[in-house]
């Protein structure tokens, strides 16, 4: 028993020497040996050689060189308040989202008066419009039963199976309470997809 406690001391300290202090500070050493800035932040410096900010996080340019980037909503602490905060454009150091999305109002209002009735509109269609991944898995989901059960069901039934899908209302979502036929403007006298195969009413 004693041999098996040594083993596995011995074990542990070894691990805690090269994974805890020799593997960092090999890493250490040879990015400031190798790349001494990317290191240290790609961190930025105005003339006076004060730390501005990081090349690679975005900063609240202002001068008409610099390439402006998408408006930050990053807050910090009021220093006048700690229960409060106050807007802080691109503070790395807050955890939460650091964009203005289409549905802000202060997105809106960066946008010269001008433009702001036609910004809006946009906005608003943007945020309604379907991702294409969305669309894509949505697709994947409706057509994936149908290729599932193309090889063992007969032309008919396939047949019969796309009537069904045609005029299959739909219980949720965009087109709720319409079929595929009437989202298509073709016309569709029957509501119910075994009327449309010539079944009576109460069959159906």
């Amino acid at each position: 028993m004693r041999a098996i406690m040594i083993g596995a001391l011995r074990a542990s300290l070894v691990t805690w020497v090269l994974c805890g202090i020799a593997y960092p500070l090999a890493l250490t050493s040879l990015g400031q040996w190798l790349m001494p800035i990317q290191a240290n932040g790609s961190l930025e410096r105005n003339a006076d050689g004060i730390v501005i900010g990081s090349r690679l996080i975005g900063q609240s340019w202002n001068g008409p060189e610099w390439f402006h980037g998408r408006p930050s909503v990053t807050t910090d602490t009021d220093p006048n308040d700690p229960a409060k905060t106050v807007p802080a454009p691109y503070n790395a150091a807050s955890s939460r989202a650091s964009n203005l999305g289409p549905t802000s109002k202060d997105l809106l209002q960066c946008i010269p008066s001008d433009w702001q009735a036609e910004a809006s509109h946009l906005l608003s269609s943007w945020e309604q419009a379907v991702r294409a991944s969305s669309a894509v898995e949505n697709w994947h989901s409706i057509v994936r039963p149908h290729l599932a059960v193309h090889r063992t069901l007969s032309a008919g039934m396939l047949a019969l199976l796309a009537v069904w899908h045609n005029h299959r209302i739909a219980p949720r979502g965009l087109h709720e309470g319409l079929s595929p036929l009437q989202r298509t403007g073709s016309p569709s006298p029957e509501a119910i997809w075994l009327a449309a195969l010539g079944y009576s009413a109460l069959a159906a």
